[in-house]
């Protein structure tokens, strides 16, 4: 009698379990199990169901799963962990999980699977550090290419149980959840622009009093401005380069992780009402320092030192400049060094991107306007706060607002008409706050004809470009205000505008991946929930895509068809592509 045919396929086998997990559930069991039980439910196993994973079983502190695509095994792994690591900064206890990739023949029995591919599997994960996602060759060989992640080769290993050696490779980076730090972007080096780029990096405080860190840093977006209106220079953005404040620096690493050919290092010391400021200038590639220079003056010469250290900087870069070139770079914000304060003090405040760091920048950005109330840059802060206001709902504008914000808006065009910043938050206000597209996106072009390296302006004026229905054109500015930006804390942002502009051209899969992007970088951002949830629907996931909006609802309970239609930008039809797809995910009318 012939024996039972034993039914095999070929699958991708994930493993993972927790590390210490007997010193976890020494410590604190209840905790432990609550904590493990909790991101099944809330993390894991929706992840491995959005992956099309089966959960082939588990244990007390892991579980095996299997994919028909190592495509998706790979991803969710690393999506897992992201959003451990995430949990983890908010959470006890922290709980790391190993992860380990193969892809072989497998044994089916009934819901279990069996043989060399489950085997090879487990092994992998018990090489793996905490945190980490693992792969053997056989995975690594289909996955190499198909995703946007790096990995680490990291030799050839004896596995227990397993007869030959196998070769490991180590997802190098988990995704871009939040971009918090250096370590969290793409490893893959970003392409050198095809001018001349640079990235100033945070200038140390060497005044011995962490209270003038505001000063240094106000320096810092000084000197970057400057040097951005330098057309032919290509000009990193300041909240990206300030993610590796306070942090050890490699120059090599900035070099890639920003895509520049040269960083601009520095210290500055303030002490009464002397200051000393100095800079290096480094080529990435060689690390050969090309310049160094010290600075030395009263506070009352700040700007004259700033121009100094940005004409030496460009001239090393490239002696044949024109002094025309710079001239822009020379006109002072103000005369009033008291007003200079309280502006960076309330810039400060601004860029921690918090309610309350909103709250308390308005009082001293006031205050600098008070105290020269032809402070274009203060009054240009102040619109700041009216435009993240809204953009986060951290207050509410009602007509009075949009009154003040348009008034503003309008004195900042009288105060100054050729500095791109100022420029930049004139047509932000008119165009975002106030509603008015028609005259704001006019001023957002013409402060990216002024300042081509503002990412701001590119991020704005992408929006603009989306409102009035020209997608491409909103689509590039978009990209071109990451490029500029590559790890500034507001990226997201810019995701939001590529998914909507990408679902309004009908590129739903597409939008879907700026979205998720979006997503990983600022969880709590409503928007691109509710846009994810509908380039869900209209993909046809329409499940996922009722998940996701709970998600949304979750973050911001009003949200009706009516009342988005009554606040939108978009044109009519436009909007109503979006009214389509949120019926389908259950928004209410």
């Amino acid at each position: 009698m012939a024996e039972a045919r034993v039914e095999r396929r070929l699958a991708a086998i994930l493993a993972a379990d927790v590390a210490g997990y007997s010193r976890l559930m020494g410590a604190d069991e209840v905790g432990t199990l609550a904590a493990l039980k909790a991101l099944r439910r809330e993390v894991v196993d929706p992840t491995i169901a959005g992956h099309k994973g089966r959960i082939v079983k588990t244990t007390g502190d892991g579980m095996l799963v299997e994919f028909a695509s190592v495509v998706d095994a790979v991803t969710c792994a690393v999506i897992v962990q992201d959003k451990m690591a995430e949990r983890n900064e908010a959470t006890e206890p922290k709980i790391n999980f190993r992860i380990g990739i193969n892809i072989g023949d497998i044994i089916i029995d009934h819901d279990d699977i069996f043989g060399d591919g489950v085997n090879v599997a487990a092994r992998v994960e018990g090489e793996c550090e905490p945190g980490g996602v693992y792969l053997s060759s056989s995975a690594f060989q289909q996955v190499r290419g198909k995703t946007s992640f790096a990995f680490d080769d990291l030799g050839e290993k004896s596995l227990k149980n397993i007869d030959l050696p196998v070769r490991l490779y180590a997802v190098s980076q988990s995704g871009v959840l939040a971009a918090k730090s250096p370590s969290e972007a793409a490893t893959k080096p970003l392409p050198l622009p095809e001018k001349p780029s640079i990235a100033v990096l945070p200038f140390q405080n060497m005044s011995g009093d962490p209270e003038q860190e505001y000063f240094a840093d106000g320096v810092v977006e000084d000197i970057t401005t400057a040097l951005s209106r330098v057309k032919w220079l290509f000009v990193i953005a300041r909240n990206s380069s300030f993610t590796y404040k306070g942090k050890p620096i490699d120059i090599k690493q900035v070099g890639r992780e920003l895509g520049v050919r040269y960083v601009l290092e520095g210290s500055v010391r303030k002490a009464g009402n002397k200051v000393r400021i100095t800079g290096q200038l480094i080529e990435v590639s060689t690390n050969a320092h090309l310049w160094a220079d010290r600075f030395d003056g009263g506070l009352e010469d700040i700007f004259d030192l700033q121009d100094q250290i940005t004409a030496s900087i460009v001239g090393a870069i490239s002696p044949k400049l024109e002094d025309a070139e710079i001239a822009l770079a020379r006109k002072k914000p103000t005369h009033n060094l008291g007003a200079y304060d309280f502006y960076l003090r309330g810039l400060a405040l601004l860029y921690q991107f918090t309610k309350e760091g909103h709250e308390q920048s308005m009082p001293l950005l006031r205050k600098a306007v008070e105290l020269d109330p032809d402070f274009a840059l203060a009054q240009a802060a102040i619109a700041g706060w009216y435009i993240s206001g809204k953009a986060f709902a951290w207050i509410k504008i009602g007509d009075r607002g949009i009154v003040e914000a348009d008034q503003l808006a309008r004195r900042l065009l009288r105060l100054s008409n050729d500095d791109a910043r100022v420029l930049a938050y004139a047509g932000q206000a008119l165009t975002y706050v106030v509603g008015n597209l028609k005259e704001g996106a006019p001023v957002l072009d013409q402060a990216i004809r002024l300042d081509p390296n503002l990412a701001v302006a590119r991020l704005w004026g992408g929006g603009a470009k989306m409102y009035l229905g020209e997608l491409d054109a909103a689509i590039e500015h978009f990209q071109h205000a990451v490029r500029l930006s590559p790890l500034e804390p507001r990226t997201f942002l810019a995701y939001s505008g590529l998914a909507s502009a990408h679902f309004l051209a009908g590129r739903y899969e597409k939008a879907l991946e700026c979205a998720t992007t979006g997503i990983r970088r600022w969880p709590n951002f409503v928007a691109l929930q509710r846009i994810g949830a509908a380039c869900c629907a209209k993909s046809g996931h329409v499940e996922d895509a009722k998940r996701a909006w709970l998600v949304a609802l979750q973050l911001d309970p009003t949200q009706r068809i009516s009342n988005l239609r009554s606040q939108t930008l978009f044109r009519k039809d436009d909007f109503e592509k979006f009214a389509e797809a949120y019926r389908i995910m259950g928004m209410p009318e």
